[in-house]
This record gives structure tokens, sequence and C-alpha cells, in this order.
């Protein structure tokens, strides 16, 4: 005598439970494909692949700092300082450039690439910085890095005297406006910024590590783990994903300036928290951060083929992070009840 359990499976699939599960886990991409939807009836030239690659170039400076801030946030800290450390990124690139070539030391074109290395090092630094007060001293790391943002866009507006820095060589345009088969240089640095910082966190044991402190710290420790130099890790990774996209967008425009990266803080934190990446630590995904970056950039693109006000787009995206926060508050307080 067989028992044929496929039908209780089935019903099983379809039970309203799973419904709503399932419905709850996927909500931002069911939104997102609405959102396409829409605007390929609203505008013909949304579903181009001009535009759909200008979304991928848009999104890629800000995404390469949304992956860093990902480790920071599920390591349970966040660092406000990211957009400062593009500005000085690019004043430094240029400003050891032309320093070096004008004096004869060495060719403009090599000049550049110390000045690159220069500016990775630089924020390394900070990153170091900002994770050995973290540690050393428990100063929060929203304070630390709020200060630090004003204090290295300052030191930007002195060492460029409050102009652009255009002395770079012709070649340096490739980074941020060049393309390999029709696809942006950018795009194909998001991507393999994404893919490192994935397999990074999922699969290993440094990943793990950050889930556990960002978690539960004390527990973290207790199990043998490094919980300051987990921290003054993910610090400085964020603060290089930084430089590196300041490389980007000083290349796009050919100029180092101390006012690039002013409010990109704001656009990678909420790539991040739209993706369900908590702000109370230790829960969150890097593909969920890809999936913001993309929310988030389909949005902006679509807002601006439809001729909505800038200010509007500004409440807009403000209404979206509230309620990409409470949507994630709730999962965590039905899971912990």
């Amino acid at each position: 005598m067989k028992i044929s359990t496929t039908g209780s499976v089935k019903t099983s699939l379809l039970s309203p439970d799973t419904l709503k599960k399932s419905l709850n886990k996927h909500v931002l991409e069911i939104i997102l494909i609405i959102i396409v939807v829409a605007m390929a009836f609203a505008s013909s030239g949304f579903l181009t692949t001009d535009n759909l690659l200008n979304i991928l170039r848009n999104m890629a400076m800000q995404g390469c700092i949304a992956f860093g801030m990902t480790m920071v946030i599920i390591a349970g800290e966040i660092d406000l300082s990211i957009g400062s450390t593009v500005a000085i990124t690019g004043v430094i690139v240029g400003l050891v450039s032309g320093n070096l070539s004008s004096s004869g030391v060495m060719s403009m074109d090599a000049a550049v690439v110390v000045g690159i290395i220069a500016s990775f090092l630089v924020a390394g630094l900070i990153g170091l910085f900002n994770g050995w007060i973290l540690t050393k001293y428990k100063v929060p790391s929203f304070i630390i890095t709020l200060a630090m943002l004003n204090v290295i866009y300052g030191i930007a507006a002195v060492l460029s005297k409050g102009f652009p820095v255009t002395t770079l060589p012709s070649w340096y345009n490739v980074f941020g406006a060049g393309e390999i088969f029709s696809i942006p240089i950018p795009a194909i640095i998001l991507i393999v910024v994404f893919a490192v910082v994935l397999v990074i966190m999922n699969y290993t044991k440094f990943g793990r590590s950050v889930y556990a402190v960002g978690g539960n710290p004390e527990s973290a420790r207790l199990s043998g783990i490094n919980v300051s130099r987990v921290k003054i890790i993910c610090m400085v990774v964020v603060q290089l994903l930084s430089a590196l996209s300041g490389i980007l967008i000083s290349s796009q425009v050919m100029s180092g300036s101390f006012n690039f990266g002013k409010g990109w803080e704001m656009i990678a934190i909420s790539s991040v928290i739209i993706g369900g990446t908590s702000l109370f630590g230790g829960v969150g995904k890097v593909w969920g951060t890809f999936i913001g970056l993309i929310f988030l950039g389909v949005l902006i693109n679509a807002m601006t083929l439809l001729n909505i006000n800038e200010y509007v787009q500004y409440i807009v995206r403000g209404l979206l992070i509230l309620v990409a926060v409470l949507i994630t508050t709730i999962q965590l307080m039905k899971k912990r009840s």
C-alpha cells in the first residue's frame, strides 16, 4: 500500500504562511520588478541598453563603498567619513602627480601611479585610526567618523586651496570613463568588488567572525575571536574601497576636488539598509546590498526620466530608508519573540 505525499507537499508550499514568508523575504525584489515593468511602459528610453549601462555606471562608485559598509554595519559599527575619503583621494592623486612631474623627479605617468598608491595608504591609515580610537577608547564609531568627516574634508580643502586639481595624464580617464566590450569599467570593478566581498563574508572564517562580532561581541570574544582586530579590519576595508571610488570619480572628471563624495555616505548606508542589513549588527547579506544598490539606481534613474523634482527625490529616498529600517526591525522582533 502506497502513501502519497505529493498533495501534502504542494499544500505546504502553497499555504498562506509559506506565501507570506516568501513575500516578506523577497519584498524588495518584488517592488523592483514592479518599478521596472511600470517604467518600461512610462518611458521608452528606460529599458534601452545605454540607459541600463548608465544605471550601472552611476551606481558603481557609491556601490563599491556600500559593500565595505555592509561589512562595517554587520560588525555593529558605522563609518560616516567615507565621503571625505573620496574627496581627499582625488586631491592626493592630482597633487602628487603634478608636484612630482613638475619637479622633474619622474614622468607624469609614473607620478600618477605613485599618487594612487599614496591615496590608498592614506585611506588605510584613516581606517586604522578610526578603528584604533573605536577599540582602544570605546568611543562610538558614529562620533569618531562624524568628526573625521569634517577633518578630512578640511584637509582636502586646504591641500587643494579650494580649487580643483587637474594635473593628471590623459590615460587616467580610462578608469572612470573607459569601457571593455561596451561595458563601463566602473561597472566591471563594481562586480569584482561585489564578488570578492561576497566570498569573504559567506565562505571565510573572517566573514563568520564579522557576523559573530556584530551579533554578540562578548560571546565572540569568549569563543576566541579577536573582536578589536575584526572591527579594525572592517574599518580599513571600507576606507580602501572609498579610495577606490575616489580614484574612479576623479578619473571620470579628470580632476580632484574637496567637494567630491559629499552625501555618498548616505547613499552607501541607504543601499545597505534597504538590502536588509540590520543597523544593530550581526544580520545582513552582501547580495542584499547589491539588490539595494540596483533598487536605488533604478529608482533614481526612473525619477530622473520622469522629471521628478530633485528635492522630491530626497524625500522618497528618506522614506525608503525609514521603511527599510522598520521592516528589518519588525522581522528581528518576530524572530526573537
